[in-house]
């Protein structure tokens, strides 16, 4: 039996399959029979002192998070800074840590929560304290590097492909005296992953979406409107999946609200979709509808992927395997041998390669005139939606989630005051 203390935590936008993950941790956890604590609402729960005992989740809560959506143990979109200019912040996780027997510790999440945890190990070595770091990867932007694909991702692409096919069949249908123009806008700040996804729905040339709009290609306006009018008089309607993080030629994006910055420095995008949807409507006269799926494409764990949950448990119980072999400053990542029939395996990749660094699409994904996805791309793409994997339901009608009541651990040190 190992000794010692495993602190897992949540981080960054929460996904459709985030808590399988922490389920995997779990029970790996406890197959070795290795104490799990969680932090609630990630990094600040750890700074805060606020930790979960998670041996007061029952068996069966801890299998029924794998179909849960959400961050059971609650997330954060905080953004440690270096070593340097956060020390302080850092040496109160090394006191939390040392007050709690902390000798592993995972973190699920993306590119900042790999940059945190590595960061963290940097920090124990320097102080002599025997701690393992290990990330868990997370987002549906897909855009960790390494990785072949990010659990999370798998599901919002089946969401979002369904979505636009489904939406598509609506707006055919009421064309000849409604609506034109349809707009769908995906998550995707830098990278166009989710937008991609939307491709999916459509093999034909006037098959829905007509138009993807990638942040990788510069929007420009003008060409836009005039392929949206080609294709309604083409077709007689039109639809545009775009990606949020779109930019003009200038760098600047699309969507900018003009509010600053989030928690984690990046700029506050206003609505893409919103934004097309009026310009057609102002440009070409045509009658438009746009939808925002926002948190629902993240969240839509009654549509998940079979291959994105299977992906989410095997990364969780490979970092209970790492850190507790004690495999410091890594991270559990998918590598795909195969596409089709599909095949992949867990690898073990630096959390150096990982940090501050950030996949996009290949060229070779988008097609030559910028505004759809390549056969490359569909081969990359549709074994990650694969499979069905539907929550239980209730006498109601609805998901039976589970939503567990945490139990906070007696807190051992001064409060923080941060």
């Amino acid at each position: 039996m190992a000794t010692g203390t495993l602190l897992y935590a949540q981080s960054g936008g929460v996904t459709a399959v985030i808590n399988a993950s922490a389920s995997a941790v779990i029970q790996a956890a406890r197959a070795k029979k290795v104490r799990v604590l969680g932090a609630r609402n990630g990094i600040l729960g750890a700074l805060r002192e606020e930790l979960v005992d998670a041996s007061k989740l029952s068996a069966a809560e801890v299998r029924a998070l794998a179909h849960t959506p959400g961050g059971a143990f609650g997330s954060c979109r905080v953004k440690l800074k270096s070593l340097q200019a956060d020390r302080a912040k850092y040496e109160r996780l090394l006191e939390v840590f040392r007050a709690h027997d902390v000798r592993w510790f995972l973190y699920n999440g993306g590119n900042d929560s790999a940059d945190t945890a590595l960061k963290v190990s940097q920090l124990a070595a320097e102080f002599g304290y025997p701690l393992t770091c290990v990330g868990v990867p997370k987002t549906v932007d897909n855009d960790l590097a390494v990785t072949d694909c990010c659990p999370g991702f798998g599901s919002a692409a089946k969401y979002t492909a369904v979505s636009l096919r489904e939406c598509a069949l609506d707006v055919a249908a009421m064309a000849e005296t409604s609506t034109k123009v349809f707009v769908y806008e995906a998550m995707g700040r830098h990278a166009g992953w989710l937008a991609a996804a939307a491709g999916l729905a459509g093999t034909g040339a006037n098959d829905a979406p007509h138009i993807i709009l990638f942040p990788e290609r510069a929007y420009d306006e003008a060409d836009f409107l005039a392929r949206v009018d080609a294709v309604v008089k083409r077709v007689g309607h039109c639809v545009v999946a775009a990606s949020e993080g779109i930019r003009g030629a200038d760098g600047k994006f699309v969507a900018d609200a003009g509010a600053g910055t989030d928690s984690f420095g990046h700029a506050q995008l206003g609505g893409v979709a919103s934004h097309l949807a009026g310009r057609v409507k102002d440009m070409l006269g045509h009658k438009v509808h746009w939808a925002l799926p926002d948190y629902l494409q993240r969240s839509a764990r009654h549509i998940a992927s079979k291959t994105d949950l299977e992906q989410a448990l095997a990364v969780g119980r490979a970092a209970v395997e790492c850190a507790l072999a004690g495999q410091n400053a890594v991270m559990p990542v998918i590598v795909r041998t195969n596409d089709s029939p599909y095949r992949w395996h867990v690898d073990i990749a630096p959390l150096a390669k990982i940090a501050n660094h950030e996949k996009k699409m290949p060229a070779s994904f988008i097609r030559k005139d910028g505004y759809g996805i390549t056969a490359a791309a569909r081969r990359y793409l549709t074994p990650l939606i694969a499979g069905e994997a539907p929550p239980p339901y209730g006498k109601e009608g609805l998901p039976a989630y589970v939503e567990p009541k945490l139990t906070l651990v007696r807190k051992k040190l001064p409060a923080w005051a941060g």
